[in-house]
């Protein structure tokens, strides 16, 4: 069983793939060529599924940063005998930099291990384990490393020092004193295509510097946020850089699956895909964090995954693969233990088929939001963002599954309902960009108006006088929090004060953590207090005007980043739970500080 604690992981990205690397050296988490592809390392789920460890054999006193400005990981052992810098990465093109940062990549895993103090005796370990655990493929040496056969992902590691092979697994020691230096390349390539190619130490010390350079480039030209929490929200904004395949712009959720809501418990999901809304929320978090040059890319992305769908006489699905992808079927991979014992593990995700109004609303507030960046729009695009407000219009009046995909009897839940009024909302908005004829236009007026009646008659608990989760229910949902920091109410209405307070009262753990909701869900087990939720808890209250409470909540939930300032989707018994990074924490992050800095520039 895995056992290593979530926030010991660091995260790497090229736009393409993920990995994560534990504070002890080991990249227990690689998945190659895409995030959604099978792990060809997978310790993260089980203890042998594959994993790459370089470190000092001694004990050591372990420091992490990220290089200025990147997500280039520099981990510092220090032993009783000597220091040890490691310096990780993967990947990008040489000479990468702005708005194509990520767009290809040579799919290669970079470390370069180097003695700054005294000695250090270095070790490496190599488990290949393709196919999420279930390929042991057979390494053969060869001149500067080892490649592995057997399966249809063939990784090659290159490194100068000796590797003793036995089977599946590759081990070497080496002493290192001061100055001196070891470079580890892992290549992918397809099994069937040319063998991968072959790293040099000094390319490897060379792309390392480079890819460090095309980072903090990007970072130069892009990143522009001055306000409060200054460092973490453009953290998040390279996080959630990260969390984009560039290829084609579609962001996914988080980078791993079946890390769960709970420890030992069975809600344990795939986030390796593309919510229209998670991926909609994060360009527009990117507006604040960093330029989202990715909008014209996802925009385009999107009417390709999706109009298809809608010219069928179809809806939306809710998500897709990364490369517009709509069958997504769950499946549990049972050879896995999990991570502590978190079973199932699951990938692909059955909510792709669920009916969720609220992605209407969420692609239409980000197109709103980020106009300036789409330029003109060609006649497939606006005829899809006009489907989509038409879309809205027709079925708000439905029951659905909500936001958090429960897997319970649809319900007239008030987060959709408030969605399809941001739908029409924004589609008035952007009448003069995706030219509704006349009486489209009024029909939407016309609905939007229908829409926000009957949430002020029927979304308010009468003896509270907060908003509910949904129509005919007292049960509390955080997504209530959104009516200020959409539009649709000012901060300050009695209501939304109502909420706050309820949330704050009904809705917390005892640290003052909130949670996503009250009520059953259809699911087995218990979860975490949610991220997001927390910080929508903070912007609603700078919204409201409560700039003291606001920076209080935002302190809580931004408090239990990791050292480097990485979120999961949840924390729990003092630890962080579910996926990471989690695109959504990282969102919340974001908005909320540029709400309070809002709120506290209006205050003097």
């Amino acid at each position: 069983m895995s056992d290593v604690a979530i926030e010991e992981h660091g995260f790497l990205s090229d736009g393409h793939s993920a990995a994560l690397v534990t504070r002890a050296g080991s990249v227990d988490w690689l998945c190659f060529p895409r995030f959604d592809a099978p792990s060809v390392l997978g310790r993260l789920l089980d203890d042998d599924a594959g994993h790459l460890v370089v470190r000092p054999v001694a004990a050591a006193r372990v420091t992490r940063r990220y290089l200025d400005d990147s997500l280039v990981l520099e981990t510092t052992f220090e032993t009783s005998e000597g220091t040890l810098v490691l310096t990780d990465a993967l990947a990008l093109r040489a000479g990468d930099h702005g708005h194509q940062l990520g767009r290809d990549a040579p799919h290669a895993l970079l470390r370069h291990a180097r003695c700054t103090r005294g000695r250090i005796e270095l070790e490496v370990e190599f488990a290949p384990r393709p196919e999420y655990g279930l390929a042991r493929p057979l390494l053969t040496a060869v001149d500067g490393g080892a490649v592995t056969r057997g399966a249809p992902d063939a990784l090659a590691l290159w490194t100068e020092i000796p590797l003793e092979l036995g089977g599946s697994r590759a081990r070497g020691r080496i002493d290192l004193q001061t100055g001196q230096q070891a470079s580890f390349a892992l290549q992918w390539a397809r099994a069937w295509e040319a063998d991968p190619p072959r790293w040099h130490p000094a390319e490897v010390v060379e792309r390392l510097a480079d890819t460090a350079a095309s980072w903090q480039r990007w970072a130069a030209e892009h990143q522009r946020y001055e306000g409060p929490w200054r460092d973490l929200v453009r953290c998040s904004g390279r996080v959630l850089h990260g969390l984009t395949f560039q290829p084609t712009g579609a962001v996914v959720a988080a980078a791993t699956t079946s890390l769960p809501e709970d420890i030992g418990g069975v809600r344990n999901w795939d986030y390796r895909y593309t919510w229209l809304r998670d991926a909609s929320l994060t360009l527009d978090a990117l507006w604040i964090a960093a330029c989202p040059e990715e909008a014209r890319a996802f925009v385009s992305w999107l009417v390709g995954a999706a109009a298809g769908d809608l010219r069928a006489g179809s809806t939306t699905q809710i998500m897709y693969g990364v490369a517009g992808e709509h069958d997504l079927p769950e499946r549990t991979l049972d050879h896995l233990a999990g991570w502590r014992d978190s079973r199932p593990v699951r990938v692909g995700n059955g909510a792709y088929d669920q009916v969720q109004l609220d992605v209407y609303g969420e692609v239409l507030a980000a197109v709103a939001r980020l106009r300036g960046q789409l330029g003109a729009l060609d006649d497939d695009t606006r005829w899809f963002l006009r489907q989509l407000a038409h879309a809205a219009m027709e079925a708000w009046e439905q029951p659905d599954q909500g936001l958090w995909e429960v897997r319970s009897a649809p319900q007239h839940m008030l987060n959709s309902k408030l969605m399809c009024w941001v739908a029409l909302d924004r589609a008035i908005a952007l009448y003069d960009l995706i030219d509704p004829a006349a009486d489209e236009l009024s029909a939407w007026h016309r609905e939007r108006a229908r829409i926000r009646a009957t949430i002020l008659e029927r979304g308010v608990d009468p003896d509270t006088g907060a908003f509910t989760q949904a129509f005919g229910s007292s049960a509390l949902d955080a997504s209530a929090l959104r009516l200020p920091i959409v539009g649709f109410l000012p901060g300050d209405d009695p209501r939304v004060l109502a909420t706050i307070a309820a949330v704050r009262e009904r809705l917390t753990d005892d640290e003052g953590f909130v949670f996503r909701y009250e009520g059953e869900d259809g699911l087995e087990g218990e979860e975490g207090s949610f991220l997001l939720c927390t910080f929508w808890l903070a912007h609603a209250q700078a919204l409201a005007g409560d700039a003291v409470g606001a920076r209080a909540t935002f302190e809580l939930a931004a408090g239990v980043r990791n050292d480097l300032d990485l979120l999961a989707e949840e924390y729990g018994h003092g630890v962080l739970l579910g996926n990471v990074p989690q695109a959504f924490s990282h969102v919340g992050l974001i908005t909320a500080a540029a709400a309070i800095a809002t709120c506290e520039a209006a205050a003097g």
